[in-house]
């Protein structure tokens, strides 16, 4: 069960825990533009706002983020006020597929060498998850690309599933693979 707070805005959010790299802080933030959600970023920081490697990475899309940054994680829950939180790590036990998501919800991410700030794995145990990873040799999957499969997974479920969804049926009148054709 992930953490419940106060419930406040639309859709879902992001939320990084002292982020390392900037190219990688780039490319979630060029990520939550396309998505239309907020990014937050929870000090300290590995760089500089202006570090041109953030700008390189989140090319022209950087102006337009809603980007906001806090001094702690006190500080966030306080000014985000999100509905819950799923917590993404390497750690987590459950599987980030057996998540219901909801509007309102932030998806929380540590940082590139040391994960999520020690206490959380212990105060937020039930809130943790994971991206499967059946690979034999892996040990994680870079920052960027856990945002992005989080954070996709959180939008299919929120606008393409279920009763209202945009995809007929909920998806479940889609075409398979085998009604396709394919060129061999």
């Amino acid at each position: 069960m992930p953490l419940t707070l106060d419930a406040r805005g639309g859709g879902f959010s992001v939320v990084l825990l002292r982020p390392e790299i900037p190219h990688n802080t780039g490319a979630i933030g060029r990520l939550c533009v396309g998505l239309g959600v907020p990014l937050h970023l929870v000090r300290p920081l590995g760089f500089a706002l202006d570090d041109r490697s953030v700008a390189r990475a989140g090319l022209d899309y950087w102006p337009h983020l809603d980007l906001s940054v806090h001094d702690t994680w006190e500080d966030y829950l306080a000014a985000a006020r999100p509905k819950r939180v799923f917590f993404l790590s390497t750690r987590g036990e459950k599987p980030l597929y057996g998540c219901r998501f909801e509007r309102g919800d932030a998806l929380a991410f540590g940082n590139e060498s040391s994960g999520l700030p020690p206490g959380f794995y212990s105060r937020y145990g039930e809130a943790l998850f994971k991206i499967p990873m059946p690979g034999e040799h892996a040990r994680s999957i870079n920052l960027a690309n856990a945002v992005s499969i989080a954070a996709y997974e959180c939008h299919r479920q929120l606008f393409f599933s279920g009763p209202g969804s945009p995809v007929a049926g909920g998806g479940r009148n889609l075409p398979t693979c085998a009604n396709a054709k394919y060129l061999v």
